[in-house]
């Protein structure tokens, strides 16, 4: 189980959005590498980073901040937003990321994907963001006809990763990880499944550890780090608890 913190970049800065909608981001950090160090000394073993001005121009646009966060940790870097093309795939795993997370292309030419993952095992993840049980595309803007599983469904067997799978009406609210959907999701694929949108307690840890949910691979955490509604210590500390206890049964 991994606790992902996120850094998500709107015009070279640390922002968080609410609901998806770019106009209403708070700046938490003017220097993301900064940001990206902070979370490799608390302890963190992952970090999630989604370029936001990317998702809705279809092509990096924070690429050198990305650059940036990749020079400051050791941690490995998923990372999301405007990736559309092989060459842009190719391109982002030669400059050090570990994995990157095609939402858009996804939806609309899944056959890429597929090719992706052959073309670079274990580091190819599809990220599906849901409004009202539909995908949404283009950086959130546009609702798809597609149900959740069934996009899912498209991509099993091909060598996903993983799924990031985010509810929109929850995200950067803090009411809470949508479990239903998230461990429906997880119950209808092979895939390994990663819970995004409306993290925002510690108590969403504590449910992430029970039974049910030790299918999913983790979940990602954004404001409820930033505004300290989530302690890192205690978080991670019940995490490192929780795999210890598997191990031993």
């Amino acid at each position: 189980m991994i606790l992902f913190p996120a850094i998500d970049l709107k015009d070279g800065q640390c922002v968080r959005l609410k609901l998806g909608d770019m106009a209403q981001a708070t700046v938490y950090n003017p220097d993301p590498a900064a940001q990206a160090r902070a979370f490799e000394e608390q302890g963190f073993e992952w970090l999630h980073v989604v370029d936001l001005n990317g998702a809705f121009a279809g092509e990096s646009v924070n690429g050198a901040a990305v650059d940036a966060i990749l020079k400051a940790t050791k941690n490995p870097v998923q990372l999301g937003g405007g990736i559309r093309t092989l060459a842009h795939i190719e391109s982002w795993l030669a400059r050090g990321l570990t994995r990157v997370i095609l939402g858009t292309v996804a939806v609309r030419d899944p056959a890429l994907v597929i090719e992706a993952c052959r073309a670079f095992p274990g580091r190819v993840a599809v990220g599906i963001d849901a409004k009202g049980g539909k995908v949404a595309v283009e950086g959130w803007a546009e609702a798809s006809e597609l149900g959740v599983i069934e996009l899912a469904r498209k991509f099993e067997g091909a060598g996903v990763a993983a799924i990031i799978y985010t509810d929109i009406d929850r995200d950067g609210i803090l009411i809470g990880i949508n479990w239903e959907s998230t461990l429906a999701l997880a119950d209808a694929v092979s895939i390994p499944v990663i819970a995004s949108g409306g993290l925002a307690s510690i108590e969403d840890i504590r449910r992430m550890l029970r039974p049910d949910a030790r299918k999913l691979e983790g979940a990602i955490s954004g404001r409820a780090l930033y505004d300290g509604r989530i302690d890192p210590g205690e978080a991670l500390a019940l995490i490192k608890s929780a795999r210890q206890a598997e191990v031993q049964q």
